[in-house]
């Protein structure tokens, strides 16, 4: 019975540390705006030359937006689109495509960044 008791015990308190893990992400997950957006996108290639595009949408999230744009080509990975191309340069070797938002990197795949009216993206080839 003591032992049923501490697996019971064991249980409860380890689907209440699923739950409070549960709450936290659901507080601080990137959050979407609706409606109509306009956001620039620079690509910087490996020349360091840039080119702006600016981009009206209604999408939710930045990887519909630069396909839909024609900006990029890729593909579908096990974290969602992997940038292969963009604006016509293809990464080769140990080259990616990094994308950041206003500088800063961002931590989820193009398919998971949500996008607001007045983003300026980044997609710069880089090397590692």
């Amino acid at each position: 019975m003591k032992e049923n008791r501490k697996v019971l015990v064991a249980v409860v308190a380890l689907a209440a540390v699923a739950a409070l893990l549960l709450g936290i992400w659901y507080v601080s997950r990137p959050q979407v705006q609706e409606g109509s957006k306009t956001l620039v996108v620079e690509i910087v290639h490996t020349d360091e030359s840039a080119k702006e595009f600016t981009c009206h949408t209604d999408e939710e999230y930045l990887g519909p937006v630069l396909v839909a744009e024609g900006l990029i080509e890729g593909e579908e990975g096990p974290y969602g689109l992997y940038i292969t191309a963009a604006d016509g340069e293809t990464a080769e070797g140990n080259q990616w495509w990094c994308v950041t938002r206003d500088g800063q990197m961002v931590e989820t795949g193009v398919d998971a960044t949500p996008v607001a009216d007045g983003d300026h993206f980044e997609l710069t080839m880089s090397t590692y």
